[in-house]
């Protein structure tokens, strides 16, 4: 089975996408990090990407879906998928859902909920390594990462004001999508004001 997570900034979505990811197996489509890498590849299509990309324009989603059939056509064989940031909008639906009907593949979505309250609260709080970009939530005490023993750093954009800009984007334009495969009965809702391993534990449950 292909998996879609769902869940709005704060929601602890990266954190349990690699979990799921290494725990079920899956290959993790993140569209950030798959049109980043993309145009570092030199290929024909990595170098459109390079190019909209240095332009500061958005890559219009008819390259996203061109991007995401790339990675399907070299996905091994038997492997499933863990899409993260795909669809955001009922644009993205439509062309996702075609293109997944055009490969045969079937997938569930997993939306970790989360209040506006507790995502601010979330996102002003936490803090991002200065180097290896990984992120690390308001109960992680110290100050230097884990992984790299980088400086760890807030978020320029992790203010109130702006917070709330994203988080009213994702309600107006993903939610949308969200009641969509709700009412076709492709959601598992999971309660993502749990701790980590709490949410953990209620995704595998439902999932299985």
């Amino acid at each position: 089975m292909n998996y879609i997570l769902f869940g709005m900034q704060g929601s602890g979505k990266g954190t349990q996408s690699k979990y799921l990811a290494e725990h079920l197996n899956l290959e993790v489509f993140e569209t950030g990090e798959a049109l980043r890498s993309l145009a570092e590849e030199g290929s024909e299509l990595g170098n459109k990407v390079k190019a909209i990309m240095e332009s500061g324009n958005l890559v219009p989603i008819e390259v996203v879906m061109e991007i995401i059939e790339n990675f399907l056509t070299n996905l091994p064989e038997g492997k499933s998928v863990l899409f993260d940031g795909i669809p955001r909008s009922k644009e993205q639906q439509k062309n996702f859902d075609i293109l997944m009907k055009k490969k045969g593949m079937d997938f569930t979505a997993i939306l970790i909920e989360i209040s506006e309250e507790e995502a601010i609260r979330r996102l002003t709080n936490r803090r991002i390594c200065s180097k290896c970009k990984t992120v690390f939530p308001a109960t992680y005490k110290e100050n230097r990462c884990k992984d790299c023993d980088s400086e760890l750093i807030s978020r320029s954009d992790d203010t109130p004001n702006a917070i709330r800009i994203r988080l009213n984007n994702f309600t107006k334009k993903t939610m949308p999508v969200i009641e969509d495969y709700k009412s076709k009965g492709k959601i598992i809702s999971i309660n993502g004001e749990q701790s980590i391993e709490a949410v953990r534990d209620e995704m595998l449950s439902k999932i299985n």
